[in-house]
């Protein structure tokens, strides 16, 4: 017997609410990579709640959306901090006699803006509505609020739509960018790669169900969302080094110019891949 659509969810969220829930000690640790982890796990689930919210209880799914969103906010401020940290240590890495003042700048602020963000995160996770939402969730994981009718539902009908509904949300951005304005055009593309990134969620929830054809379609929504986040990287390091440099004494202009130029060629690289990644979305279903 062909599975039922809302037996089929339920396996896809357990394992998105194990992973947030085995994060957590790690991220308590400051362990390397930890707070990255929790934060895709969360965003995971969230991205798995919107896509198949039809297969729910409204208002539950709704509510649960939120406090998801909440926690991936707070830790989307300490990973941002802690990305920057990174890349500005491998951009002045390639650089000789770099003078403290613009280590402290960048790669020091930085690190200090993780510590101060980490520090927040601990004072949630230790907090009531961190723990609401856990047990929300660890409910959740065997019994959550079902819609009757469209749960009972065949999964590969219900998990089919869902990824038609996805593409084609895409689709409608990635059409839209070439006529974009220029000033407009960063944002878009942020918003392609978001939709990307929900597609590529959908896909993976729908793996089990659908097989090669929802993996196939995650795989390349996967590579579009990893070149618009290369991108968006890559212009985020800039701004944050044009901020800089707007402080900076005059003794170290060049080197934060260098910088800047450094990060563009790096934006252009990453948009350069953005036609053929962004193919697929176009292509018949």
């Amino acid at each position: 017997m062909a599975p039922k659509a809302g037996k089929a969810v339920v396996a896809a969220l357990r394992d998105d609410i194990d992973r947030l829930l085995a994060a957590e000690p790690d991220v308590r640790a400051d362990a390397y990579d930890s707070v990255h982890q929790m934060r895709v796990a969360t965003r995971r689930l969230r991205s798995v709640l919107r896509s198949y919210r039809r297969l729910f209880d409204a208002d539950a799914a709704a509510a649960t959306e939120a406090e998801l969103k909440w926690l991936a906010d707070l830790l989307g401020v300490a990973r941002d901090a802690e990305v920057r940290a990174e890349r500005f240590t491998d951009l002045l890495a390639a650089h000789e006699q770099v003078p403290d003042e613009v280590t402290q700048a960048l790669v020091g602020a930085s690190r200090d803006a993780y510590t101060s963000a980490h520090a927040e995160v601990l004072t949630a996770l230790d907090g009531k509505r961190y723990r609401r939402l856990t047990k929300t969730l660890t409910a959740w994981r065997t019994d959550p609020p079902l819609d009757r009718d469209v749960s009972r539902t065949p999964a590969t009908a219900a998990f089919d739509e869902v990824l038609r509904r996805d593409r084609k949300r895409l689709r409608k951005l990635v059409f839209a960018e070439p006529t974009a304005a220029p000033a407009d055009r960063v944002e878009l593309l942020h918003d392609i790669r978001k939709g990307a990134k929900r597609l590529r969620y959908s896909c993976e929830a729908a793996g089990e169900v659908l097989g090669t054809d929802a993996t196939d379609l995650g795989t390349r929504a996967k590579r579009l969302q990893t070149v618009l986040g290369d991108h968006r990287d890559a212009v985020e390091s800039r701004e944050a080094i044009l901020a800089a440099a707007a402080t900076a004494p005059g003794s170290t202009a060049t080197l934060y110019e260098l910088l800047a130029d450094t990060e563009e060629v790096a934006a252009g690289r990453a948009i350069a891949r953005y036609p053929a990644a962004a193919a697929f979305v176009s292509a018949a279903d």
